[in-house]
């Protein structure tokens, strides 16, 4: 079919960006290339005629682009979709996917396709790069980090398909999906109407009472419970109902590596973020939203403990290997488990005396962590450390600053009282992550200050250029601040932990972690706009930092410092 007869008609194209907005989408974040044409006359035609159509936005790397769509949907709970280039684009984004994956964040991620057609169709192959790029299984490039995957075979299928995409993307647990549009059927003449399907969305899972009546029992037993969480905190729900639960019936938490902020950190149950010196105390644990709640290699259960998993998907399927012992297992959410087992303690005439002897119990290693926490921070002279910048930082943020954290930061030095004001990188730890999905959060929060803490190599991983020319191009001001240690901590902190007395150590475990000399990172953001400054010295941080919130709050400028630490 050629342009001419498919003049007037709704082009599969057209329907897609069409149905898109009228399932929720907000946000076309794009990085195109020779399969796009379709979708480009679908938004210019969509402009003409006064269609309602997400907002497309340029973002000159498909992981940038990925994570953004993250940060939004951590932002306001809904799915975004991204579009890129056939198999070289997608392969782009596997890292900032799996991500997703891991942290059950439903993306739409669509991709080009080689035209089918080699002659005789609108969207034909027409240029050398269509034979090279077609591969006999694109798909196979994501499926690991995807639930479903499927490409559009005829134009006619092209609202119902969108449908089906956002359906299983945002089903419990939710996750990121993948669909592949070949270019000459985007150009096809489709339906004329959108699709309004009646298909309603499940309901999260809820848990069931004989389980939450069996964990009421182990509770009221327990001299020392304790709750475990990675992502309580993922809904304000979430977070509201472990602060209650946990407040209510003197419950301690501890926050192992978490993803969300939880619970307030001067919460008097707050326990602190490592595990492993709770675990071992603890007769109850309840694993609340947590893929792995201690490291079984270096960490020890006491032998009578008890271990109950709690979560939409409390065994992780997922993961292929996964061993911790569960003694019961509840599918729900935090809040719909929480506030329905805190009405079945609330019956117990016991509760509340333990609660009290829990509280009093617990006033002095609370107190006795935080002054710990002050000591790690002080320093002797002018070299930083991780967790004094972390520090410094968190006197200056106010509480309703938005942190998105890519390993550095240390989360005891930055309290956040709110939720939905940190989210920390996803347990896969693609990194790269940080700073798209910082952008991602300002542009669904554009009154909040949203700060990126990244290490040096996250940095560098996260295409820096395009990340801050989106910001430019969007007007997305986030302020980013580097901990620049010159290496890959990762690297180097698992080399010296195995081999502690072996040659590696000699050199302090850098080799193939040695990032030095390290860039002028500041100069990057200069080249966009923005706000750059290198801090070499303590006496200089505060008033770095406090510049580069006042350019981003006042000037609306991003911002970025570059901190040195030891």
């Amino acid at each position: 079919m050629t342009e001419r007869e498919n003049e007037g008609q709704l082009s599969a194209a057209d329907v897609i960006i069409r149905q898109l907005s009228a399932l929720g989408i907000d946000y076309f974040f794009a990085n195109g290339g020779t399969d796009f044409p379709p979708i480009v006359e679908a938004y210019s035609r969509a402009a003409t005629e006064g269609a309602t159509v997400p907002k497309p936005l340029i973002v000159t790397h498909e992981n940038a682009a990925v994570a953004m769509a993250h940060g939004v949907y951590l932002a306001t709970g809904r799915p975004q979709a991204v579009m890129v280039h056939v198999n070289v684009g997608t392969a782009n984004t596997v890292n900032a996917l799996l991500d997703a994956a891991r942290d059950n964040v439903p993306v739409l991620l669509l991709a080009g396709r080689s035209p089918y057609s080699e002659t005789g169709r609108l969207g034909t192959r027409s240029q050398h790069i269509h034979w090279a790029q077609e591969m006999f299984d694109q798909a196979g490039l994501v499926r690991e980090a995807t639930k479903w995957e499927y490409e559009l075979h005829i134009p006619e299928q092209a609202a119902d398909v969108v449908t089906r995409a956002l359906e299983v993307a945002t089903a419990s647990p939710a996750g990121p999906v993948y669909l592949t549009l070949p270019r000459d059927i985007l150009a096809l003449p489709a339906a004329d109407a959108l699709d309004t399907p009646r298909r309603a969305r499940a309901a999260s899972p809820s848990p069931d009472l004989a389980s939450l009546e069996g964990l009421a029992e182990l509770i009221a037993a327990a001299d020392h419970p304790l709750i475990v969480t990675a992502n309580a905190g993922r809904t304000r729900e979430g977070f509201d109902a472990l602060s209650r639960f946990a407040e209510r019936f003197s419950v301690p938490v501890v926050s192992f590596h978490p993803r969300y902020a939880c619970l307030s950190t001067d919460h008097p149950m707050h326990l602190g973020f490592l595990s492993g010196p709770q675990v071992a105390k603890a007769d109850l644990i309840i694993v609340l939203e947590c893929d792995v709640p201690w490291i079984p290699s270096l960490d020890t259960l006491r032998p009578d403990a008890k271990v109950v998993h709690i979560g939409e998907d409390p065994s992780f399927v997922r993961y292929p290997m996964r061993s911790f012992p569960m003694d019961m297992a509840i599918r729900a959410t935090p809040a719909a488990a929480l506030d329905a087992l805190a009405v079945l303690l609330d019956r117990r005439p016991d509760i509340a005396s333990a609660a009290m002897q829990r509280r009093e119990r617990l006033a002095e290693p609370w107190a006795a962590l935080r002054r710990n926490w002050a000591a790690m921070a002080r320093i002797e002279d002018e070299t930083m450390t991780a967790d004094h910048v972390s520090r410094v930082l968190g006197e200056l943020l106010p509480p309703e600053a938005v942190v998105v954290n890519e390993y550095t930061l240390r989360p005891p030095q930055l309290p956040r009282s709110l939720p939905g004001t940190f989210f920390g990188l996803s347990p896969s730890g693609g990194l790269g992550w940080g700073l798209g999905a910082a952008l991602g959060i300002k542009l669904a929060q554009p009154e909040k200050l949203v700060v990126a803490t990244l290490g040096d190599g996250a940095y560098m991983f996260a295409n820096p250029t395009a990340c801050h020319w989106t910001a430019q191009m969007y007007d997305l001001p986030v302020l980013s601040i580097i901990f620049n240690n010159q290496l890959y901590g990762a690297v180097r902190n698992s080399t010296m932990a195995m081999y502690k007395d072996g040659a590696a150590a000699s050199i302090g475990g850098t080799m193939l972690a040695d990032l030095s000399p390290a860039p002028d990172f500041e100069k990057l953001v200069e080249a966009s706009g923005g706000h750059g400054q290198r801090v070499e010295r303590a006496s200089e941080l505060r008033a770095a930092l406090e510049k580069a919130i006042e350019v981003v709050t006042v000037e609306r400028r991003q911002a970025l410092v570059n901190v040195l630490i030891a």
